[in-house]
């Protein structure tokens, strides 16, 4: 199988694929582009081929010609450093790179990779994606055409993205591709591309071309819930908030102004959108919802959330594993620490790794971060250990004002805490920063 013959198979070529500024292609345009690419691409000895191209219609182009032409496709963030950027290509054993030219370049992969190269082709990848190492070194996911074909069908059983749709895209393609593109692509909808994180911008270019739908992160939605121009969005159907909690100002504030809850979902790069809140999204917004038709969770002993369903991941790329060898019995341990409530609806409560024991009493930055969000002034918060002779460790804080000429005070922040929050998880201190680290899809860096 490959997905991208699938995609093309299926596809009509008289509707708009994708827009972006002033351009705008057909699926034909783009299928035609894509296999002058792929032709070019399959030229190389390459097994595994890199792409170093920005947000725009040509990524797209050539994510989809690299995977068309046989290849198994690895992303080259933008923000990357040079030194991530070379793990990255040795690490997967990237034989050739191709740039936003279309121009494929040659590079030599390690002699012996730290992988099995006939048990990685047994698997039919398409895709390995290195996950966005919030709490340090992030490792390499290997999705196979299969795996892909299976999130995305069961991811759209949620959404329900048909062909009438058009979604606005604003996140970093290296990060959400394999899913998300792949998925409005195969569903025959237009993709708006709007390389602009200005919310007059965005919603220039959704009321423009219609925009249903909004798949963003909680940053972009509350630059979107602070736009003052009072313009509506008529058209927009569903708005989706993924990649980091969503604080619920933003979730209050975004349908207030656009009469349209946020739902929030939990996407996983081994597992696929298992959760999306579409019941309770004005209700209960903090909420990452019901699991979606083809999945099941857990919450076990210590908190922890388990999911099982369709479209896991096939490996970890380095050191080598199975999915098999990962999953207990079928459920893939997420690192979340969770809770459901009588409805069923699930609210993430942090990760596991990331909670503070302050003396033996445990608390959450996340929870901490909601509550100093919530102060006027603040735009951003970090809330991290801080090590301690006598608890071992006690909350911190990094602060991204809204205004660095008039930041919030200490003491209002820490009143705020107290007035919400059990004493031991008032932070000890507040460091002014200007501005809060965050990974490329939006997630605090723990």
């Amino acid at each position: 199988m490959n997905i991208v013959d699938d995609i093309f198979a299926e596809a009509d070529r008289r509707a708009v694929a994708l827009i972006c500024g002033d351009e705008e292609i057909t699926y034909g345009q783009l299928i035609a582009r894509a296999d002058a690419a792929a032709r070019v691409i399959a030229t190389t000895a390459a097994v595994r081929v890199g792409l170093d191209c920005p947000n725009g219609i040509a990524h797209v182009v050539l994510a989809l010609a690299i995977v068309r032409a046989g290849k198994c496709l690895v992303p080259l963030a933008n923000e990357l450093a040079a030194p991530e950027r070379e793990r990255i290509i040795r690490e997967t054993g990237v034989g050739a790179i191709v740039d936003a030219a279309g121009t494929v370049r040659e590079v030599a992969p390690p002699a012996s990779p730290d992988f099995d190269e006939k048990a990685l082709a047994a698997l039919n990848p398409a895709f390995i994606r290195f996950s966005s190492g919030t709490t340090g070194t992030s490792k390499g996911v290997v999705l196979s055409h299969e795996s892909l074909d299976e999130r995305i069908t069961a991811a759209n059983r949620g959404l329900g993205i048909g062909p009438d749709d058009r979604v606005v895209w604003i996140l970093p393609m290296a990060h959400h591709f394999a899913v998300s593109i792949m998925l409005y692509l195969r569903q025959g909808a237009a993709t708006i591309i709007v390389n602009s994180h200005l919310a007059e911008d965005v919603l220039a270019a959704g009321g423009r071309h219609g925009g249903t739908v909004l798949y963003g992160a909680p940053f972009h939605h509350a630059l979107l819930a602070a736009e003052g121009s009072g313009l509506p969005w008529p058209t927009l159907r569903l708005a989706v908030s993924v990649a980091a909690r969503l604080p619920l100002k933003t979730a209050r504030a975004f349908e207030a102004r656009y009469g349209l809850p946020l739902s929030q979902a939990l996407g996983i790069i081994e597992v696929g959108l298992p959760l999306l809140n579409l019941r309770a999204a004005s209700g209960n917004p903090s909420s990452v919802g019901r699991p979606l038709p083809d999945y099941h969770v857990e919450v076990r002993t210590g908190g922890e959330l388990f999911v099982r369903g369709p479209g896991m991941f096939d490996a970890y790329l380095r050191p080598w594993r199975r999915r098999a060898d990962v999953l207990d019995d079928g459920w893939f341990r997420t690192g979340d620490l969770a809770s459901v409530d009588a409805d069923g609806d699930v609210t993430l409560l942090g990760r596991s790794h990331s909670v503070i024991n302050v003396g033996g009493l445990k608390c959450f930055p996340e929870e901490i971060e909601a509550v100093l969000a919530e102060v006027p002034g603040v735009a951003a918060a970090r809330v991290f250990g801080k090590e301690n002779a006598r608890f071992g460790a006690v909350p911190a804080a990094e602060i991204e004002p809204r205004d660095p000429a008039q930041p919030p005070t200490a003491s209002l922040l820490a009143s705020s805490c107290r007035k919400a929050l059990a004493s031991y998880k008032v932070p000890v201190s507040f460091r002014f920063v200007e501005r809060v680290q965050r990974t490329a899809s939006g997630k605090i860096q723990r």
